[in-house]
Parts: C-alpha cells; structure tokens; sequence
C-alpha cells in the first residue's frame, strides 16, 4: 500500500481495508485452487469490508467531496473482474456479465473484464453485442488477439448452432402445421431446412487478476 494512499484512510478505515486485502487474496488462492464456491464467497466477504470506505476516505488529501480513494478503487474492480471469471467457470452468465461491468465501471481499460464480459454475452445470445466488445478487446489489447479471436470464433459456431436448432423448430412447427391443414383440405408449402454447422474450440482459461 503507497504512503499517499495510507494518510487518506483514519485506524478504523485502514483495517477494513487491510482484512479487505486479505479475503481478495484468499479468494485469490481458492480460484487457482479450483473452490470456485469458496472463492466467491472470500470476494463477497471482501466486499463487505470495503462497502461505505470510499464516501469519506479521500476528501482530508483531495479537498473534493464524493473523491474516490484509487488503492479502494483498484481493489474493487480487481474483485468485480474475479467474480465475474468465478461465474464463467460455473456457467452462470448472467452473473459474469454483471460483474465483468462493475469492474469496467471502475476501469474501462481492464481488458480481462472486457473480455468476460463479450464472453458472456455471447453465452447469453447476444452476439452482436459480444463481437463488438470482443473486437474492442482485439483493438486495444492486441497482444491478447490470438485468444480473443478464438474464442470469438467459438461463440460464432454457438450463435449458428442455436440457429439451426431454433430454424428445426420453426420447420417443424410448420411441417405439423401442414398436416393439419392437409387433414382439412388446405395444402401449405413447407420451409426449406436450413444447412447445418457445427465445430469445437478449446476453451479459453483466464487467470485473476
């Protein structure tokens, strides 16, 4: 922790932060482990400890009402981004997303965020969305296009798959539907069936941060 950072925070504050540090790091250590649970379960605790430091830990140094302390900052984003690669593991998208964006709230420039937050979007059937975040990630950090190109590539066969299957229903809503008017004397035309498409790619492992 710097010294300029230190003198913002009064005894109280200073060790809310520091066990806030330490449930981040224990948290930290359960994803590597593979206790997806219990790290996010040490990321909730830290949150906790970190709730209401900020409204007025930085005014004495920064003379601004509502200023943010950056070390409280900083750590809130890096949980948010740990969360949401925590729920990603466990397939729960919808909770990827939403964390993926309270890290970027905190840093438009974390990258990792960024990433996971594409990926959960295309999980959740918004590829549109996802090859645009995707892209953006592809920009701005090129050193990570390999990965976020395949990864990309990967949810594209998804979106495609998805696809066929909801074109299949569809078909066969109309195939019945034919039946059905032919039993009472109406003839109906029946949808052409769409092509099919299928790949596999490995998936792509991100670490905390």
């Amino acid at each position: 922790m710097s010294e300029g950072s230190a003198t913002t925070l009064d005894p109280v504050q200073q060790s809310k932060l520091d066990i806030a540090r330490q449930k981040k790091e224990t948290g930290d250590q359960a994803f590597k482990n593979g206790d997806l649970k219990a790290a996010l379960w040490s990321y909730h605790e830290s949150l906790m400890y970190l709730r209401g430091l900020n409204t007025t830990a930085t005014q004495a140094t920064s003379g601004q009402e509502g200023s943010k302390n950056p070390e409280i900052e900083g750590l809130l984003e890096k949980i948010y981004a740990n969360q949401s690669a925590c729920h990603l593991k466990q397939q729960n998208w919808k909770r990827a997303l939403e964390t993926a964006e309270q890290a970027l709230k905190k840093n438009e420039k974390n990258y990792k965020a960024m990433f996971r937050k594409g990926k959960a979007l295309g999980e959740l059937g918004y590829f549109e969305k996802c090859e645009k975040t995707l892209r953006e990630v592809i920009e701005k950090s090129p050193e990570d296009a390999p990965g976020v190109e395949a990864e990309l590539e990967r949810l594209r066969v998804l979106e495609k798959e998805r696809e066929r299957v909801a074109n299949q229903k569809f078909k066969g809503f109309l195939l019945n539907k034919e039946k059905s008017e032919k039993a009472l004397g109406i003839d109906t035309p029946s949808a052409p069936a769409p092509a099919s498409q299928s790949a596999s790619i490995t998936e792509v492992v991100e670490e905390t941060s």
